[in-house]
């Protein structure tokens, strides 16, 4: 630190010039700790606030958070007679549907292409041709066709005294595989399906089903595009939803948007 002295002045007057200098910076010094303390408290504070304000939209969250539907880890839709209707997504969820949740007024849906889903209608003897022709054709977009890139496929249903479990002599049944038998009943749906947005709610299913139920929707047919990047254009084109939740109703392999 350099100090000048003023030749002018005596040594006290030199001094009292320095000491003057030094009470002033020392209250400068003093200001600045205290908006340095004040500022600590208001960040402190933002803090707090910042805390409170994310625990209170978590609890918002949750209080807004629907509740799942048991038949949401299947496939699923609502026909647009209202029928519920449900397919398995793998060789366990097809086991479980027939062995749990098949009952007798319901209708059974499947193809005769290997990897094809198990679908039901419940209440499914009740439904008209609409819910029939639609869960064909989710069995369509479900089935190992979309992958192959087929325009239509075969889909035959039945009642559910013809879905057996018991193979015949000398075969034997592999997980989610059950025997068929008597006369089966074909549609020949084409192999594309719909996604749409109600109510903030991604839905899928066939297209006069998901229709039914909003006019917010697009439809995707076979095609190249993986599961996240056309999950992403999707929820653009709609404007909304969680992609996770439109990835859950896109068929397994690539995908277009319809045109």
């Amino acid at each position: 630190m350099d100090i000048e002295i003023d030749l002018n002045k005596s040594v006290d007057e030199n001094a009292g010039i320095y000491f003057d200098l030094s009470k002033k910076n020392k209250k400068k010094l003093e200001g600045a700790r205290a908006a340095l303390k004040e500022t600590q408290k208001k960040l402190e504070q933002i803090q707090k606030q910042e805390h409170t304000f994310w625990e209170e939209e978590e609890k918002k969250r949750e209080k807004t958070k629907r509740k799942q539907e048991w038949y949401e880890k299947f496939h699923w839709f609502i026909s647009s007679e209202g029928f519920l209707c449900i397919g398995g997504k793998d060789a366990t969820s097809n086991e479980i549907i027939i062995k749990k949740y098949l009952e007798k007024e319901d209708l059974v849906f499947h193809t005769d292409m290997a990897g094809s889903p198990f679908f039901l209608i419940k209440n499914g003897q009740q439904a008209g041709e609409k819910t029939i022709e639609e869960t064909a054709q989710a069995v369509a977009a479900y089935s190992r066709a979309w992958k192959l890139g087929h325009g239509t496929i075969d889909v035959f249903y039945v009642k559910p005294e013809q879905v057996s479990k018991e193979a015949k002599a000398g075969e034997s049944l592999a997980k989610g595989s059950f025997m068929v038998y008597g006369k089966t009943l074909y549609v020949h749906p084409k192999v594309e399906y719909a996604i749409g947005l109600l109510n903030e709610e991604i839905i899928g299913g066939p297209l006069t089903a998901v229709e039914s139920r909003t006019k917010n929707y697009i439809v995707v047919v076979p095609g190249r595009e993986k599961k996240s990047a056309l999950a992403k254009k999707i929820k653009m084109k709609l404007k909304g939803g969680e992609l996770d939740d439109i990835i859950k109703f896109l068929p397994a392999g690539g995908a277009d948007v319809k045109r």
